[in-house]
């Protein structure tokens, strides 16, 4: 057939894919490819063929064609990139960037882009590598890269570097707002208070509707009588935010907070309830039958005689610190980081990263994975720590999820040091509701699901200490507040240590706190949020009524 006939062909082929008729317009383009006519054209409507008809991994293989048929266009390799990553095969993108840069090593946008996937999989001084070479080959925007670079440096616990990175950004663009944000939330970080509120002021300047930064000034400090302006510029927020719940929610957590600090409860509850409410638009729904399933699966399946007979030989001995978020676990950590024994490793994400990529699903994976596995995977955690902290000896880990893998944490570390904080369940349900968290904690929306996770993660902790017995610490966080140096005394010495005075001083110390609780460990030790709920009784009802 002659090649003239290729415009007409190609038409109705994308005539059948509007039609619905996927499988007609494929045989179509594979005929045209048959006899010769033009292959990328053909290959890139077969790409979006394949979309289309949801079949992904013809997709990802008509890409790969693509960056064969045409191997230096940094295009195919950004879809095929992002495709992959959408599979969860990072690596696999990386492979294929890696590629491209073989033959076009001096591609600033293609180093930029492989940063980003290397961030993806926590390899971070590739990451850093990787940018600091899109820079060194003048890539545009570089404020965005060093910005990039201090994001990266902050994760990577060195709150040094981050800072160098963020000013460099600003230098090139004082007005470069990411850099601006995310060095105010680096001084709140490190507790430099004042400082980061001017910072937040300053991006409002430039952009008045950064909500997120005006959210940032209510929670950065105890909001005080005199200050009403700040409860209208939020009032405000949330009017000029009607239509945009994601930040209209931040804004009346904000809200929410600033009234609570006032003492007018009423008002806060009223805020926190519309926060939450547009949480719910987020979270997937919360289902307590598939809840309680999850939790008797894994007390079925990682039991004592698993444990047992599945422990390594490792004897790294870490420090994990869980519990229910909002249960003490942060103010532990920063009391325990002020020995000079121990350094705070905050909420590390690399056990659950580790478990979602090598251990899924879990725990049924867990439970017939063997032993030779598995010690791999806790040599692969220990690297990784001890990569980020490289002169500690005592590391913390404070993810407080973590609770959902104590069994597996004692086979792959028979020496682990776990401690888990407990408050009760009336302040620890309402701590969580007046707090955005991620949208995979899908219970926090509302106050009677929280109860219901709450005794869920209780029966669950009793099940682990029948399993493991004196090889979890429980520290209550009341007990705690009303007498801190013997509860930590005890504490100290499960793990080990010597008592050190420092720790009853923790607020110090120089160390970041990377957690919502960062203004909250920062203060004196107070009695305040103990039976806190109270102030809202009239809003909770009888604590835990409907938990069950």
């Amino acid at each position: 057939m002659p090649a003239s006939d290729f415009q007409p062909d190609f038409d109705r082929a994308g005539k059948l894919i509007a039609q619905g008729k996927f499988a007609e317009a494929e045989g179509c383009y594979r005929e045209m490819l048959l006899r010769g006519e033009p292959r990328e054209a053909i290959l890139r409507a077969l790409v979006e063929l394949f979309l289309q008809s949801r079949r992904a991994r013809d997709a990802v293989d008509t890409l790969v064609a693509l960056t064969e048929e045409a191997p230096d266009s940094l295009y195919y390799y950004v879809r095929l990139g992002a495709l992959l990553e959408g599979l969860n095969q990072p690596e696999a993108a990386i492979a294929h960037y890696q590629r491209l840069l073989q033959r076009q090593p001096a591609m600033a946008a293609a180093h930029f882009n492989l940063a980003l996937l290397y961030k993806k999989v926590k390899r971070y001084e590739s990451a850093v590598d990787a940018y600091e070479k899109a820079i060194g080959l003048g890539i545009d925007r570089v404020e965005e890269v060093y910005s990039n670079l201090g994001v990266l440096y902050s994760e990577m616990r060195n709150g040094v570097q981050a800072r160098v990175q963020y000013q460099r950004a600003l230098d090139i663009n004082p007005a470069y707002l990411p850099a601006l944000f995310n060095l105010a939330g680096l001084l709140e970080e490190a507790g430099e208070r004042q400082e980061a509120i001017t910072l937040y002021e300053r991006v409002l300047a430039i952009n008045s509707r950064h909500w997120d930064s005006l959210s940032r000034l209510a929670h950065v400090k105890k909001v005080m009588p005199g200050e009403a302006g700040l409860i209208e510029r939020l009032v405000k927020g949330v009017e000029n935010t009607a239509g945009v719940p994601a930040a209209q929610e931040g804004l009346y957590f904000a809200l929410g907070k600033a009234l609570d600090d006032l003492a007018r409860y009423d008002d806060a509850f009223k805020a926190f309830k519309a926060a939450n409410s547009l949480g719910q638009l987020r979270h997937p729904p919360y289902d307590r039958r598939v809840v309680e399933q999850a939790f008797e699966k894994i007390i079925k399946l990682i039991n004592a005689d698993w444990i047992q007979a599945s422990s390594t030989d490792l004897t790294a001995a870490p420090i994990f610190i869980c519990g229910m978020f909002r249960s003490g676990s942060t103010l532990v950590e920063q009391m325990l980081a002020a020995h000079p024994a121990i350094q705070a490793g905050g909420e590390l994400d690399y056990l659950p990263w580790l478990v979602a990529r090598k251990l899924a699903p879990y725990p049924e994976r867990v439970a017939g994975t063997p032993k030779s596995e598995l010690a791999e995977l806790g040599k692969e955690y220990v690297s990784r720590v001890q990569a980020m902290f490289p002169d500690a000896d005592n590391i913390t880990d404070k993810q407080p999820e973590n609770f959902l893998r104590l069994g597996l944490i004692k086979a792959l570390f028979p020496r682990a040091r776990i401690v888990y904080t407990k408050r009760n369940l009336p302040d620890n349900c309402l701590s969580v509701y007046f707090q955005q968290l991620d949208a995979n904690l899908n219970y926090a929306t509302d106050l009677d699901n929280t109860g219901h996770y709450y005794r869920q993660h209780e029966r669950l902790m009793a099940h682990w200490q029948r399993c493991l017995g004196d090889a979890i610490y429980t520290v209550d966080y009341d007990e705690l507040i009303q007498s801190p140096a013997t509860v930590l005394r005890g504490l100290l010495a499960f793990l080990g240590l010597e008592w050190d005075e420092r720790c009853l001083r923790f607020q110090q110390a120089d160390a970041m706190v990377k957690t919502a609780s960062v203004w909250q460990v920062r203060g004196e030790l107070h009695s305040r949020s103990s039976g806190r709920w109270k102030h809202y009784a009239a809003h909770v009802g009888s604590p835990g009524a409907a938990a069950n």
